[in-house]
């Protein structure tokens, strides 16, 4: 009985081990893949020299606001359309189109874009000819689409997105308010249930469902163009 177990097991490993899906979304999620998250800060530079975010708990209530009711929600919902629409080369020109809309200034769209077209260009071995000749595709846009072709699980693909984008900012505080690496990680363990309430809540979310309510976050993003002193992009 122990030995017919213990094969089924190892069966199921190997089953598991042999799909490239997981394995091409932890890739293309990994920090070291070239989309220049790094340079963005989000409007979060703004944000630590205005005073809004001060220290470790300011900083998780700016960032869950963010998730729930700014970028991280509906970069969320665009991803998940970009994952639906994977064949369709006109929807997927007219949803990029749509994100590079919502974009609440211009260096918040600077920085979708400027991400989505790295990110689209670093995947080249993985693409194929996905969104060929387009020159203006949102990063939550290009990642949802190659997910959606590369059969990778929509749901795992919208949740590694925020659980991500709260990294890449969490890095960003690190530096900027400063945060000690302990604190950091201490913020998205803390934000652990807001990540899947965001992932859960976008499930069935139509583009109607587009919106946010992240004004001061959205404020320190437009301020942030004429910060006199910056280490980000945005």
């Amino acid at each position: 009985m122990t030995t017919t177990n213990t094969a089924i097991r190892m069966g199921s490993i190997r089953t598991a081990m042999t799909d490239p899906a997981l394995l091409r979304l932890l890739t293309w999620l990994s920090p070291a893949f070239p989309t220049g998250a790094f340079a963005y800060s989000h409007g979060l530079e703004w944000a630590v020299e205005a005073a809004d975010v001060t220290d470790r708990d300011s900083f998780c209530e700016w960032l869950r606001d963010v998730l729930r009711h700014g970028a991280g929600r509906n970069d969320a919902i665009i991803l998940r359309h970009a994952h639906r629409a994977a064949g369709d080369p006109g929807a997927l020109e007219e949803l990029a189109a749509l994100a590079a809309a919502t974009a609440p200034g211009r260096e918040r769209q600077g920085e979708s874009l400027g991400q989505g077209n790295a990110f689209l260009l670093a995947a080249g071995p993985w693409r194929g000819n996905l969104m060929a000749g387009l020159e203006r595709v949102p990063y939550p846009v290009a990642l949802g689409a190659l997910a959606g072709r590369a059969a990778i699980a929509e749901d795992d693909a919208a949740l590694g997105f925020l659980q991500a984008f709260a990294g890449n900012l969490v890095s960003a505080a690190v530096r900027l308010v400063p945060l000690g690496q302990t604190a950091g990680l201490a913020v998205l363990a803390a934000l652990e249930s807001d990540l899947l309430a965001v992932a859960e809540s976008t499930r069935g979310a139509t583009l109607d469902a587009l919106g946010g309510a992240c004004f001061r976050a959205d404020i320190a993003a437009m301020r942030h163009e004429t910060q006199y002193t910056r280490l980000f992009r945005s």
